[in-house]
């Protein structure tokens, strides 16, 4: 993979060619961004929950299920059938939106939560893929 060191803020206007000094890097995408082929998943952001951590509706989220989970991690649990996407507070039993306009939620002894994995990494999808469409 060639990665380009393109490191240019949005403002500008003109520049050399990124092309012209890149650095070959023997790895692949799944290297870079997949720490346990094995135990991961890729999962798709849905709703505004989590806008604040930046992750946005349609989103790629790379889910490892050989993370241990500690307090302040995004994960993907099933939640009383449900899949989400929140921050986990492991202190105070509770699920926690990036959202202020989404309330937190407690856990409680009836609630059925499965953590189902740690998001390690969050992919902006700029123009829809058709593979992922329904």
């Amino acid at each position: 993979m060639k990665i380009i060191p393109l490191f240019a803020s949005c403002g500008i206007t003109g520049f050399e060619s990124p092309a012209t000094e890149y650095k070959e890097l023997g790895l692949s995408l799944d290297q870079l961004l997949i720490s346990h082929p094995n135990a991961t998943f890729i999962g798709q952001a849905s709703g505004d929950s989590m806008q604040d951590v930046g992750i946005f509706d349609g989103d790629l989220l790379i889910v490892d299920r050989a993370e241990t989970v500690c307090s302040g991690d995004v994960i993907i649990a099933n939640f009383n059938g449900e899949f989400i996407c929140k921050l986990f507070d492991k202190t105070n039993r509770m699920l926690l939106s990036a959202n202020k306009n989404h309330l937190p939620i407690k856990i409680s002894e009836e609630d059925h939560i499965q953590v189902e994995g740690v998001v390690t990494r969050s992919i902006r999808m700029h123009k829809p893929s058709p593979e992922l469409i329904a």
